[in-house]
């Protein structure tokens, strides 16, 4: 296994509340991503390999690759002794010499842009969406957003409509993953906080089954993609 890269096609894009989002460039690269296959374990070249089509291989081996890379830097070892783990319904999570590594991740990806989240402790969800254009968002609106998301989208059009959409849905993706579920909650059973739905970038959230649980949600668009990282407020943070 190579030595852990020092730069590669990940980048440092933010830091918040203890957390550090990279951001991965996925736009076709033969040299990347011949030496991104390189760095893979056998079971993750096996993994690539069952993807049918290029984009999808393209995508996991660059992120699997920079998140060695990044999981290796904050531990302090080589990026051959990791190894991941994975339970039914649970996320992955990192092993270092057959045990839990002290360390939690998660990764997202959407066309040429992936988003790596890593903290020393407690859950995390990031998710990236490129805001493709669709022709069909009255389906996907009715089973995402609630009754006052659906009316701040209602009151919006063209450009900022579907700015919208993908700003509200990434925020529940997030929290979706940070709490581990998958969409075993239905997205449109939950609303994102009051100030976030007026504008506002940031804001506490608590599900209303989970009300003692409190999360931390940020929106991190840019122009290229929609964003957001939530994490949970711990006691002693």
């Amino acid at each position: 296994m190579p030595t852990p890269i020092a730069e590669g096609w990940w980048r440092l894009f933010r830091i918040t509340g203890g957390v550090e989002v990279s951001h991965v460039d996925l736009t076709p690269d033969d040299a990347r991503e011949t030496e991104a296959y390189a760095r893979l374990d056998e079971s993750e070249r096996e993994r690539c390999r069952r993807f049918q089509h290029p984009g999808p291989q393209r995508r996991f081996a660059l992120c699997r690759a920079a998140l060695r890379a990044i999981l290796s830097r904050r531990l302090g070892c080589e990026d051959g002794r990791l190894a991941f783990g994975a339970a039914p319904y649970t996320k992955p999570y990192a092993v270092l010499e057959g045990q839990p590594a002290p360390i939690a991740f998660n990764v997202s990806h959407s066309g040429d842009h992936g988003l790596i989240a890593v903290a020393s402790k407690g859950r995390l969800g990031v998710d990236v969406e490129e805001r493709a254009t669709r022709h069909d968002l009255d389906g996907p609106i009715a089973g995402v957003l609630g009754p006052d998301e659906r009316a701040r989208l209602a009151a919006a059009d063209g450009d900022e409509k579907l700015r919208l959409f993908f700003y509200f849905w990434t925020l529940k993706e997030a929290l979706l993953k940070a709490i581990g579920t998958g969409h075993g909650i239905e997205m449109s059973r939950f609303q994102v906080p009051k100030n976030m739905r007026s504008g506002e970038a940031t804001g506490i959230f608590r599900f209303p089954h989970l009300p003692t649980a409190t999360w931390r949600l940020e929106s991190l668009d840019t122009k290229d993609f929609a964003a957001a990282l939530a994490y949970d407020v711990m006691p002693d943070a």
